[in-house]
């Protein structure tokens, strides 16, 4: 119990952050596509940049996950044309619906029911690729 606790704790504290640093806001997401705000590179660049010395503080032994043992990345195919096609799919479906799969949860929550259209159609695209993906080459 205590455990999924930790993990809806975090959630909401993702959620509020989310949505009072406004990288929910559609009107964020345009002026980001056009040009005309740093806003939402500085918040992408800060998650990257954290990213990047949170991986690494695992893979040199300094960080552990909450059971304390060592984190271990496996390489993966460098093959560019899946992600290719996947970014694309992604990007497709973040300019169509204005969001990525994070902030769905937080806008509902906000109060925008339309994102539960939304989330529904994210679902159905991952349990589709889930059908196939053994059929895909990977």
């Amino acid at each position: 119990m205590f455990n999924t606790f930790k993990y809806i704790l975090v959630g909401f504290i993702f959620g509020i952050t989310m949505y009072q640093s406004e990288a929910v806001s559609w009107f964020r997401i345009f002026e980001m596509f056009h040009f005309q705000s740093f806003h939402m590179y500085g918040i992408i660049g800060t998650a990257v940049v954290l990213g990047i010395i949170i991986v690494q503080g695992f893979k040199r032994g300094v960080l552990k996950d909450f059971h304390h043992h060592d984190v271990t990345f496996q390489d993966k195919n460098k093959s560019i044309p899946r992600y290719l096609i996947g970014g694309i799919i992604f990007g497709l479906g973040w300019a169509l619906g204005g969001a990525c799969p994070g902030p769905m949860f937080v806008l509902i929550g906000a109060g925008y029911p339309v994102f539960i259209l939304f989330l529904f159609a994210a679902m159905a695209g991952t349990f589709a690729y889930g059908m196939i993906r053994s059929k895909l080459p990977h």
